[in-house]
Formats: C-alpha cells, structure tokens, sequence
C-alpha cells in the first residue's frame, strides 16, 4: 500500500515511542503533535518522514492547520487526558482526517462494567463524540482498539507479578484468564487498521499477543528458574473496586494515580468486565499474530532477575 500521512499525539509515552518506530518502519509520513512548551519531542530520533510540530491540545484552531493532508490521526494521550479528546477530534474534522484512532488500548469500553469505571467512561463519551461528527461527516470515521493489559509494560512495573521479588497479589485468585499485548504488537495493531479502514471504521477492534493467567506466569517463572518459591496474597477485585473509590474521593494527584491503576486492574482482571477478548478477536484481520508458548517463556525470562 502507498505511504500514508500520519499524525500521534502523545508519541513519546509507553505506546507512543514503538507506534512512531512501527510506521515509520512502514514507510509512512508521521507529524508527531508536541504540546507547547515541551521539549519530550525533541528527544526523538530524526528521520525523513518524521515532522513535528507544537499544538495547543485545546484548541482545534490551533490543532487543524497542523492536520492539513493528514488521512489518520492517532491519539495516544495518557489516561488522565482521554477525556480531552474533543478539540482533537474536531480538528481532525476540520482537516478532513479519514480516520481518527483515540486513546483506547485497554479494557472492552463495550462492556457495561467497564463503562461504569472512570477511567473507562471517558472513552464511552468520547465514542459517542466521534459517532456524532461521523454522522454530521460521513467522509470521517474511527477506530478504537482494545488489546488489554500492556504485557511487558505491566511485567517491567510489577503490576501483574513481580518477577525479580517473586511476589505477587493474586487477583480473584490468579486463574482468571485475561488478554495481554505487547506494545509492539499494539503497534501492529494500529497498522493494521490503517491498511483495513473500510473493515474497521467506527467501531471497537479486539487483538491480543496472547491470554494468560496470573498463575500462568507464575508457573512459567518457576519453570525457568528451577521453582523457586513465590510470595503471593489474594485479593478480589471487589475491594480493589472499593479502595479505588476511596482514593479517587480523597482529591490529591497520588490518589487519583491509585484510584487510577485499581480502576484498570478492576477491568482488566475481572471475568464480568469481559477481559478475556479471545472468542472475539481482529488479529488475523489486522496482521497480528499471537505468542508461541516459547515466545511466551522468553518474555517472562526477560524479566526475572
């Protein structure tokens, strides 16, 4: 397929930095939007189809010129700005993007469940926002993609297991299967939505690298180094549910980030919030293939001390 311009906003966080390397490995032309004032851009590495350019992310004045011959905007803004997007949105319009891709990548924001938690009801908002600028321009159109945890990103901040300490908080008893994706695998993800537009406009998008369970990786950590004993407790999701609420009411930034992290624990490691996407998935539509139990095993070792 020919080269196609692309804009990220949010390219130098956790996703953001293996999307730019992905579509830029793929030949296409990439405006990295920077907030003003901000230098994180800056740290990126030079390439010839790679263009970056200052916004004001609340102001679609300031956003549309920037847009101009851009066919697929790509949002990739952190949690506590998904609820944000609108400016971006309507610049995207203004520009005539083809398709928009808001920041997503995680939990089913189709599940009744996960659309209660706040850091999912965003995302149901912004949905609706996109439905109704679809409907007023049919030309534009979106994509969100739900892929669950970020495997190796969870792994390196310990949040699902801790493999250099060998402990781990069991969630609802550690054999809930749940979805994982490695953030390159992400990556392919986006990708293939770009090259599948008609297939995946305005609607939600399902991948994984693989599906696992906490004992799963667990069981494989001991298999790679000779069983050595683990620490774990167990936890339902119920009272991580709980204390979240009681975080967020407390008001101050760190308890928000608690309140944060739980939330998303909630819908990402609970059967009743849909976190297993298996019998649902896009990936053999958007070129994405699942993990070998080797490849599986190689990951976890990675990541053991």
């Amino acid at each position: 397929m020919p080269p196609t311009r692309v804009a990220i906003a949010g390219a130098t966080g956790n996703l953001g930095i293996p999307l730019l390397k992905t579509l830029l490995d793929a030949d296409h032309h990439v405006t990295v939007l920077s907030r003003t004032g901000s230098n994180a851009s800056s740290k990126l590495q030079r390439h010839p189809n790679l263009t970056i350019k200052e916004v004001d992310f609340t102001s679609a004045k300031s956003i549309t010129p920037v847009l101009d011959g851009v066919e697929v905007v790509i949002s990739c803004l952190a949690t506590s700005a998904i609820g944000s997007q609108n400016p971006l949105i309507d610049a995207a319009v203004l520009a005539g993007v083809k398709r928009f891709i808001p920041a997503e990548f995680g939990m089913d924001s189709l599940n009744p469940l996960c659309v209660q938690l706040p850091v999912c009801a965003p995302k149901a908002t912004t949905q609706a926002y996109l439905n109704a600028k679809v409907k007023e321009n049919p030309e534009f159109s979106w994509t969100a993609i739900a892929n669950g945890w970020f495997l190796d990103w969870c792994l390196k901040e310990k949040l699902i297991a801790d493999m250099e300490e060998r402990q781990a908080t069991l969630y609802n008893g550690g054999d809930v299967p749940f979805s994982v994706t490695l953030l390159a695998d992400v990556a392919i993800g986006v990708l293939g939505v770009i090259n599948h537009q008609a297939e995946t406009a305005n609607r939600v998008v399902y991948i994984q690298s693989t599906f696992v369970t906490q004992n799963k990786l667990i069981g494989i950590a001991k298999s790679i180094d000779g069983g050595k004993e683990w620490k774990t407790s167990v936890k339902s999701t119920e009272q991580v549910l709980e204390e979240s609420y009681e975080a967020l009411e407390k008001g101050d930034s760190g308890e928000a980030l608690t309140a944060e992290l739980g939330f998303c624990l909630v819908g990402c490691l609970s059967s009743e919030y849909g976190c297993d996407f298996s019998a649902h998935l896009d990936n053999d539509l958007l070129g994405l293939k699942e993990m070998s139990e080797e490849e599986l095993e190689e990951v976890v070792a990675s990541f053991l001390a």
